[in-house]
């Protein structure tokens, strides 16, 4: 078996339980900010907003983590802006200042800028970005907390029903593993036994589900292991991680098809980002099966795949496998 595993991914985990539980982010890392929002009125996420109006800079465009419009309780509205540093980088104040100014200017909205450090050295702990020249001065500061300091009492993270104590969990197990295959399987496997565990929803539960499978990725062997565990978890609390075409897509060891939907279906949209992502991954693998089956595929053919559901989609992946025909499996 390999003797390392693959190099941790931590920026699309994060993205994605930002996207999904905000409020529960605030309320374990910024509890006093969290504090005063008003969340009976729904967060307007405006990162993507944000990257696509090219604000981000040129030619180095910066995509910022998380951007969202709150309404405060005291009726006042404005911008959170969340970043999450997993390595130490000399250029974040510079950065977190640069962001504060583009987004302040292209919404006309207060901001508020925050920044999650959660890499592994515990003296790096920067807040504020100062500059002079001359007889002109800019200083900014920003709110900031470190993973390190909360991811102290294990027991307490694993008792916790927030979902983002249980990724910082999975963020500093994946850290302390230091690229060993056996401990990081022990480490993902136990992590996702706690998803069970605290009985959260479906849809909570696939969201950290995907997260862990980005940020701890293991070598081949030690995948088709944990695999076969999860599956057995899946079977005893009646919960379906997987479906048809995934299932394939693991038992044959084919991973850049689902692992691009699911990036592309990220970018493209918060809540509804993980089940179009899954849905273009499921589309990949389908057709790369299909033309590995059957020869390369009419047009027809990439037509009815790109229109159909994931649902359509398992049907077909069903019938994949006693048809003799491209006919038979589309019928």
């Amino acid at each position: 078996m390999p003797n390392t595993a693959p190099s941790a991914r931590y920026d699309l985990p994060w993205k994605a339980v930002l996207s999904h539980a905000l409020r529960a982010f605030l309320d374990f890392y910024f509890p006093d900010f969290g504090a005063r929002i008003d969340w009976r009125q729904r967060p307007r996420f405006r990162d993507k907003e944000f990257a696509r109006s090219g604000l981000g800079g040129v030619p180095n465009v910066m995509l910022a983590d998380m951007v969202a419009e709150v309404s405060m309780r005291d009726g006042q509205r404005g911008l959170v802006h969340i970043e999450v540093q997993a390595q130490r980088d000399a250029a974040l104040p510079k950065r977190m200042h640069d962001y504060h100014s583009r987004i302040s200017e292209a919404y006309s909205l207060p901001v508020a800028s925050l920044a999650l450090l959660a890499d592994a050295h515990p003296r790096w702990r920067p807040d504020s970005f100062h500059q002079q020249f001359e007889n002109t001065t800019s200083a900014f500061s920003f709110g900031t907390a470190k993973l390190l300091d909360y991811a102290v009492d294990t027991s307490a993270l694993e008792a916790s029903d927030n979902p983002v104590a249980w990724l910082t969990l999975a963020h500093r197990r994946s850290q302390l593993a230091h690229h060993d295959p056996n401990k990081l399987y022990s480490a993902k496997l136990h992590l996702t036994a706690l998803l069970f565990r605290h009985r959260w929803h479906k849809k909570r539960i696939l969201v950290l589900f995907d997260a862990i499978n980005w940020m701890m990725t293991l070598p081949e062997p030690y995948e088709r292991r944990y695999w076969q565990a999860i599956r057995q978890m899946g079977r005893e609390h009646n919960m379906k991680l997987l479906n048809p075409l995934e299932q394939m897509f693991f038992n044959d060891g084919i991973k850049k098809g689902l692992e691009q939907g699911l990036e592309r279906g990220l970018e493209r949209g918060l809540e509804q980002g993980l089940e179009q992502g899954r849905r273009e991954g499921a589309v990949a693998l389908l057709e790369r099966l299909l033309t590995k089956r059957f020869g390369p595929l009419p047009q027809a053919a990439r037509n009815k795949l790109a229109k159909a559901s994931l649902a359509q989609l398992e049907t077909w992946s069903d019938a994949l496998a006693e048809a003799q025909s491209l006919k038979q499996v589309f019928k």
